[in-house]
């Protein structure tokens, strides 16, 4: 496939001032940690949602079913769009839902609003990584896009970090709808800040200019597999590590919530990192490294049932690796993507990964359920096994083929 070719360019000019870049680069980091911040504070408030709205393990499980089953279902589409509508439309649109979501979760008396808030929420997870990549593919240079695209994906982590520590600690001073609603104000701030900061999109055409398929094919499909047993066993670690610590491990909810935001952290460290190592020819190997790595992680939180200090070491090896993992295939999809079909290629791989995370945390939820955490957590590295298999032998069939060939 093609690499290295920009699309229409719809975002600030390449060639443009440092702040200008660092702007763009801080509002899609931004537009990503909203995308899926309510993944992470339903995480995080996990056990005063249980305590408090009297919903059970199970049903906590549910949320991000309904959220990433929706996210799943549209990222095709919304793929699709954002390669007609352009990334300034998009990222508002996606950080307007985001509010709105939010809002209702911190309204919500009971399951069932808590569940079609989540659904709502699934559409901004639709829209972030198509439109986030179109405007890095129009606006930054190809030396600069590995580096960038990690950035940005680090996003995601600071979402779990905001929800695990300032969120959790505001949680407990003023409720935990307080800190819901002040995530809903400063995602309406962002999408103030996406209108006035982004150019005007190209007027919308009322067809594709290229030809579509919602079928993923050839290195995306492969990249959808893995995405897919990866986005399971993450899932099941942002729904259920703070609800570990309080049930399995007895601690209290503020501490728990501090294991989401080292695994945050990480995350960020990791992605960034990873990232900017994913050059051609060593990046096709990167994802079932990485996710080997992540088999160990699931271990590591398994063995804090004997030793309580492994859980931590365990968060901070789920960032390193397991979080890493959809970073470096985003940067994949860009480099091989070809012109025009990035937002559609973006969105068919994210679709796996969200769909994992619709599958995986149910069935962790059976087992939690029961305080079953080491049988979860081995479900969990079997998940992770899976996703390295997959990656593996995409690896194998892309170098049998030649190195930058979709295999």
């Amino acid at each position: 496939m093609a690499t290295g070719r920009t699309e229409a360019a719809t975002a600030p000019a390449a060639g443009g001032p440092a702040r200008e870049a660092r702007s763009l680069t801080a509002l899609l980091t931004c537009a990503m940690a909203f995308s899926m911040l309510q993944l992470f504070l339903i995480g995080a408030l996990g056990p005063r949602l249980v305590e408090e709205l009297g919903v059970s393990p199970a049903v906590l499980g549910l949320t991000t079913t309904v959220g990433f089953g929706t996210a799943a279902a549209l990222s095709p589409a919304g793929g699709r769009m954002v390669d007609r509508v352009g990334p300034r439309r998009s990222l508002v649109l996606l950080l307007v839902v985001s509010a709105l979501a939010l809002a209702l979760i911190g309204a919500a008396p009971g399951a069932t609003l808590l569940l079609g808030a989540v659904a709502l929420g699934g559409v901004p997870q639709a829209l972030a990584n198509p439109a986030t990549n179109k405007a890095i593919l129009a606006a930054v240079p190809q030396t600069r896009r590995g580096a960038v695209t990690g950035l940005k994906q680090s996003g995601v982590q600071w979402g779990a970090f905001a929800a695990g520590l300032p969120l959790a600690a505001l949680a407990g001073a003023f409720g935990w709808r307080g800190a819901v609603w002040t995530a809903s104000g400063s995602a309406l701030l962002a999408g103030a800040w996406a209108l006035r900061a982004l150019p005007a999109d190209p007027p919308v055409r009322p067809g594709p200019s290229v030809r579509t398929s919602f079928t993923p094919r050839g290195m995306v499909a492969w990249l959808a597999g893995f995405s897919l047993f990866l986005g399971a066993g993450i899932a099941s670690v942002n729904t259920y590590l703070a609800l570990y610590g309080v049930r399995g491990l007895g601690m209290g909810p503020t501490v728990a919530g501090g294991l989401v935001a080292v695994l945050g952290v990480a995350g960020v460290l990791g992605r960034v990192g990873w990232s900017k190592a994913a050059r051609p020819g060593r990046a096709e190997w990167l994802p079932a490294l990485l996710a080997c790595g992540a088999v160990g992680a699931a271990a590591l939180l398994a063995g804090g049932l004997s030793a309580r200090p492994l859980v931590w070491v365990g968060a901070v090896a789920v960032g390193v690796f397991a979080v890493s993992g959809n970073a470096v295939s985003m940067v994949l999809v860009m480099q091989r993507a070809a012109p025009g079909r990035a937002g559609q290629d973006s969105a068919l791989v994210a679709a796996g990964f969200f769909t994992g995370f619709a599958v995986g945390p149910p069935l962790f939820g059976l087992l939690a359920q029961s305080g079953r955490y080491g049988a979860g957590w081995l479900l969990v590295a079997v998940e992770f096994a899976a996703a390295a298999a997959v990656a593996f032998l995409w690896a194998v069939r892309d170098r049998r083929a030649g190195t930058g060939k979709t295999a």
